[in-house]
């Protein structure tokens, strides 16, 4: 089949609305991630074994589990329990809570590694747990976890295509619903491969950045 470069344009509108789409629902899920992975980690740290153990459990069970399964539970399976959500939330639900399990890795990691002598400094100068993990441990550990969790924001973008399984209109989405009405595949796959490719690598020479400028922390 030959490259039609006025298909190209008539469905390059399409294309684009689905790549903001996409961009949205992965920054939207990289906020749930970050917030809801820094409570998990706080969590797994607590000396309550009540709260430490089921957390624990909760997480490893999710990272064990691959997102496509969990999306269609949350999108397919909860409405059964009167749990129904639109697309977008449900995507933005799933994607957030999995990935959520993995920077709450590292965010245990970062804060591992805060010196123990910085937690005895705060309870010497009386400090509430409150203002210890505001004013002294997530200053310390935050810096270092950027490059990971930058790492993890790209794995995320990559794996928005799932999405459609869900019926969210995403890049992959429309590019799928564009070529099945024209029955021409090769440009929208080739652009979607194109735009991928583009937002990957500039989100690499941002990555690359973060390493110089924060260091690197393993995951």
């Amino acid at each position: 089949m030959d490259w039609d470069w006025g298909f190209v344009a008539e469905i390059m509108p399409t294309l684009l609305q689905g790549l903001k789409l996409t961009l949205i629902v992965t920054l939207l899920s990289a906020a749930v991630a970050a917030v809801l992975g820094l409570g998990l980690a706080i969590a797994r740290r607590s000396a309550n074994r009540y709260v430490a153990r089921p957390v624990a459990f909760v997480v490893e069970f999710i990272r064990g589990t691959p997102l496509l399964v969990q999306l269609y539970f949350i999108f397919y399976v909860l409405p059964d329990a009167g749990i129904l959500l639109p697309p977008l939330v449900a995507g933005v639900i799933g994607m957030g809570l999995h990935y959520a399990t993995y920077t709450a890795e590292v965010y245990r990691a970062g804060i591992e590694n805060v010196p123990k002598g910085q937690w005895e400094a705060a309870r010497a100068t009386n400090l509430t747990m409150r203002q210890t993990w505001v004013h002294v441990v997530v200053p310390q550990a935050v810096p270092p976890m950027i490059p990971a969790l930058a790492n993890y924001l790209i794995a995320m973008f990559k794996e928005t295509p799932l999405l459609s399984a869900i019926t969210v209109l995403e890049l992959m989405n429309q590019a799928k619903s564009v070529a099945n009405s024209s029955y021409r595949y090769i440009e929208p796959m080739t652009l979607v491969g194109a735009f991928f490719l583009a937002m990957s690598l500039a989100s690499v020479v941002i990555l690359r950045w973060l390493e110089r400028r924060y260091g690197r922390l393993g995951t």
